[in-house]
């Protein structure tokens, strides 16, 4: 992604880091709270990342206390009520298939600086690992306000944290600080404020030195095989990938590189 291109985004702000792209959403003032502007800065962002092949990973974090404490309210429903309903537009950049390109994306590591609220959350419950510092709030409070959860949440939070626990979650509108939040599986790692985002990029680095090919079919099988009961099918499409991979040139050079007693070279380097 070059730097003519970055500097279009008002709302994140994008800095590649060797084989590491960091996004960071960028409205601190308003805790980063979401609006439709964000979500398509975001949405090109990744795409953009995903077309570039010095990039290995993505780590996405935010701007000052928090991370995003969910929908911009102004921004996002409109002031007036109409016959007692909040009316709210429907974007095309919402309706974009975030989940889809969050699961079909390179590894994508979350550096839950702060708040994490309603979509603040969701966002980023597809990514491949959630780190959160010490005492961030993190809540699907969307019952809260007559709403029910989205961006695929309801799935994604049975998956990370079993039924009891997302049930509680998602039906209570309550909110966890990150320690709570690891021992429900709803985050995976929780570290200290400062050691944050040096270990989102370090875990996003390490996933970055291995194979983008591999990396992505291997995200495409989790996604489809994580709720199949049908181990045929799991199968099926484990062997399909696997002959994809034995086709790769990735594969070619990780055979060569055993074989030469070297380190493998999976992407060109950044010119």
């Amino acid at each position: 992604m070059s730097a003519d291109e970055s500097q279009e985004f008002e709302q994140i702000v994008v800095e590649p880091f060797d084989a590491v792209l960091r996004i960071t959403l960028n409205r601190p003032e308003r805790l980063n709270a979401w609006t439709p502007r964000m979500m398509a800065e975001l949405t090109a962002a990744l795409k953009a990342a995903n077309a570039e092949p010095a990039i290995g990973a993505i780590v996405v974090t935010g701007a000052g206390r928090g991370f995003c404490a969910g929908a911009d309210i102004e921004a996002v429903f409109e002031s007036q009520l109409d016959d007692g309903r909040a009316a709210r537009p429907e974007p095309a950049e919402r309706r974009d298939d975030w989940v889809r390109l969050c699961r079909e994306s390179k590894p994508l590591v979350a550096a839950i600086n702060g708040a994490a609220i309603g979509v603040g959350l969701t966002l980023v419950l597809p990514f491949d690992q959630l780190l959160a510092a010490e005492g961030a709030k993190l809540s699907a409070r969307f019952v809260k306000m007559g709403l029910v959860p989205e961006l695929a949440s309801s799935h994604w939070l049975v998956t990370r944290c079993g039924f009891g626990a997302a049930s509680w979650l998602a039906l209570s509108g309550t909110t966890v600080v990150a320690e709570e939040a690891r021992e429900l599986g709803l985050v995976d790692r929780v570290t200290s404020p400062s050691a944050l985002l040096d270990e989102a990029m370090a875990i996003a680095g390490e996933l970055a030195q291995n194979p983008p090919t591999q990396l992505r079919l291997i995200k495409q099988l989790l996604t489809a095989n994580a709720a199949e009961t049908d181990l045929d099918a799991v199968q099926r499409r484990e062997l399909e990938a696997m002959q994809a991979c034995y086709r790769s040139p990735e594969h070619a050079e990780a055979v060569r590189a055993f074989i030469e007693k070297r380190q493998p070279v999976f992407r060109w380097p950044r010119m």
